[in-house]
C-alpha cells in the first residue's frame, strides 16, 4: 500500500483530481448542515442574480429556489447514482465475465453472446427505454445505469481471468483439489482487481453523466434535486438566466474530470511497470 500511495502521489495532476473529489464528497456530506431548509423551498425573488444577496450567493431560480443549496444537495444525488449504480455494474458484470473466462468453451461462448446482446443497443438509449418503462425514481435511473454498464466489466474480466487461467497457481489449487468457487474467488480475482477498480473509477463518472442527461430529458426522480434536473429546469431561461445552467454544468464537468484524473492516478499507480515508463 505504501509504494502504491507513493506512486500515486507522484502524479500531481492525479492528485488535484482526489483533492476535488473529496471537496465534493464534503459538500454532499455537509449539505444538510449547510442548507438545512428544503433544496425545494422559495427563499427569494425569482431569477435573482449571483453575488447580489449574501444568503444566496448564486442567485435564485425561475421560482426563487437558492441554487447554492441545490448544489450542495444535488451532489447527494449525483455521487449516491454514480457509486450505487457503479456497485450494481459491478456485481452483474464481475461474476459473468469471472466464469465466462475461467470455464470457456460453450459456457463463456454463452455469456459472451448474451454480453454483446446488451452492447448492440447504445447505452443512453437502452438507459432512456428503461427509465421510462418503470417511471422515473432514484432506483428505477441507478437500475438502468447499472445495466447498461456491466458489459464493458464482463469483457475485462473475462479477459483478465483468461490470463491468469493458465497460470501455475490456478494448476497449483486445482490439483490441491479446492473447488471451482473457491479458485475463482480466493485466488484469481484478487489478481485482477487492479484493472477492475481503475474502470469502476471511470464507471462513477459516466454514470453521473447519464444520470445527468436522463434528469435532463426529464427522465430522473422528480423529487429530488440533482445537478441534471438543474441544468433541464433552467434550458427555457438561458439567456435571461445563465447562471442557472452554468453552476451545475461547472459542477457536472469538474467532478467528472476530477474522478477521471484519479482513475489515471490508479491505473498507473496499481501497475507499477507503467509508472516506471512514466519515468
Amino acid at each position: 500500500m505504501t509504494g502504491f500511495w507513493s506512486r500515486f502521489r507522484r502524479r500531481r495532476i492525479a492528485m488535484i483530481g482526489l483533492i476535488v473529489v473529496a471537496l465534493v464528497v464534503a459538500v454532499a456530506i455537509a449539505a444538510p448542515y449547510l442548507y438545512p431548509q428544503s433544496p425545494w423551498k422559495m427563499v427569494q425573488r425569482p431569477f435573482l442574480p449571483p453575488f447580489a444577496n449574501a444568503l444566496v450567493p448564486l442567485g435564485t431560480d425561475t421560482l426563487g429556489r437558492n441554487v447554492a443549496s441545490g448544489l450542495a444537495h444535488g451532489a447527494q444525488v449525483s455521487l449516491l447514482i454514480g457509486i450505487v449504480s457503479t456497485l450494481v455494474a459491478l456485481a452483474v458484470g464481475v461474476p459473468i465475465g469471472a466464469i465466462a473466462g475461467y470455464f470457456g468453451g460453450i459456457v463463456d461462448d454463452v455469456l459472451m453472446r448474451f454480453t454483446e446482446f446488451f452492447q448492440t443497443v447504445p447505452s443512453f438509449a437502452l438507459a432512456i427505454v428503461l427509465v421510462a418503462i418503470f417511471q422515473p425514481s432514484l432506483t428505477s435511473v441507478i437500475a438502468a445505469i447499472g445495466v447498461v454498464g456491466w458489459p464493458p466489466v464482463a469483457r475485462l474480466v473475462r479477459g483478465e481471468v483468461l490470463a491468469q487461467r493458465r497460470r501455475e497457481y490456478v494448476e497449483a489449487a486445482i490439483l490441491a483439489g479446492q473447488s471451482n468457487f473457491t479458485i475463482i474467488t480466493r485466488q484469481i480475482l484478487p489478481n485482477v482487481v487492479s484493472p477492475i477498480v481503475v474502470l469502476a473509477s471511470l464507471m462513477v463518472a459516466t454514470a453521473i453523466l447519464l444520470e445527468s442527461s436522463l434528469s435532463f430529458l426529464g427522465l430522473g426522480d422528480p423529487s429530488v434535486m440533482s445537478w441534471g434536473y438543474m441544468i433541464g429546469a433552467a434550458r427555457t431561461v438561458v439567456r435571461q438566466a445563465w447562471w442557472l445552467s452554468f453552476f451545475p454544468g461547472v459542477a457536472i464537468l469538474i467532478t467528472v474530470l476530477a474522478i477521471n484524473l484519479v482513475g489515471e492516478g490508479l491505473a498507473e499507480a496499481l501497475d507499477p511497470r507503467s509508472s516506471r515508463d512514466h519515468h
